[in-house]
């Protein structure tokens, strides 16, 4: 059996990626920052074939328990970078884990024989860190796809700057290392949504959405949001994982980046789906998948199942 490594897999999106590689015959190795906090993983007990999952303890920060994390592995995938909106010291909370230790795991990973392929999971914010709004000169309705210029601002959100810099950090690898001995791929998701598999109150990505279907605003970000409302490309976190798994196991992809996304709405129409009502205007296509579809044959779910399955 072939070994998988999984970097977060026990977060809101690694959840359904240690779930895809499980369900198709592979071992997985999960990681966890702290081993005592069964709370954490424990969901990823109740997989089926969780007999083939090991949860391994790994600083990403240090190079000696990542080398040892990897070692075994035919497969590894980066989804382990921090998603925090409410920051209050970017530098540590973001810059760090994110830039360093994608430079650290690139580092490690060059010098481990026997890995066939990394997938990082970046994010719409490594193409443009002012999502949810247009990309520099563009407006709301311009679509976007991987043949656009990626986009950054110093005045982006510090959690997207740090996305973009990670992801110029796997570029430059690349375009330094012609000769590598295994394949790297990208996946950058937009506004990622669904159900959780976990209990945890700590994601980011299920917090907002139990924020925008109950109209609640903790911070000023997010009451802007609802004072401009403001359009979301939205993608299900099933598809996501379901990418990621077929990034992993498919030849001759290296260096692509693939945005993950379906249609986009404005957060009051995102409200009411997810509360079971009915949008008041039709979806748009702003960011676009069909790189995704036609390398990963993944056909992307409309968002108001994904919406849906949240608030059942």
């Amino acid at each position: 059996m072939k070994k998988v490594g999984i970097i977060g897999g026990s977060g809101f999106i690694g959840s359904y990626i240690t779930q895809a590689f499980l369900n198709n015959g592979f071992l997985a190795k999960v990681s966890a920052t702290d081993i005592t906090r069964e709370d954490k993983y424990e969901h990823l007990m109740a997989l089926n074939h969780s007999d083939n999952l090991h949860i391994s303890e790994l600083d990403v920060t240090d190079k000696a328990t990542l080398q040892e994390f990897v070692s075994d592995c035919d497969i590894v995938i980066h989804s382990g970078t921090p998603f925090i909106l409410d920051v209050q010291d970017p530098q540590s909370q973001l810059f760090d884990p994110t830039i360093k230790g994608t430079e650290n795991f690139l580092e490690v990973i060059n010098r481990t024989p026997g890995i066939e392929k990394v997938v990082f999971i970046a994010s719409v914010a490594a193409w443009n860190t002012n999502f949810p709004l247009p990309a520099g000169t563009k407006n709301f309705t311009d679509t976007f796809d991987e043949n656009d210029t990626r986009f950054t601002s110093t005045e982006s959100h510090p959690y997207a700057q740090a996305k973009f810099m990670a992801n110029q950090v796997v570029e430059k690898f690349i375009k330094e290392n012609p000769n590598l001995s295994f394949e790297i791929s990208t996946v950058s998701p937009v506004m990622v949504m669904g159900k959780s598999m976990s209990n945890r109150e700590d994601s980011t990505s299920t917090g907002l959405q139990f924020l925008i279907k109950n109209k609640i605003a903790p911070d000023d970000f997010i009451q802007a949001l609802y004072d401009n409302d403001i359009p979301f490309a939205i993608v299900d976190v099933e598809d996501v994982a379901n990418a990621t798994f077929k990034a992993a196991t498919t030849k001759g992809l290296h260096g692509k980046d693939y945005l993950l996304t379906s249609e986009t709405y404005k957060v009051s129409d995102m409200s009411a789906m997810l509360n079971n009502k009915e949008p008041k205007e039709k979806p748009s296509i702003i960011y676009k998948n069909d790189l995704a579809n036609k390398d990963l044959g993944i056909q992307f779910r409309a968002v108001k199942e994904t919406l849906n399955n949240y608030s059942n």
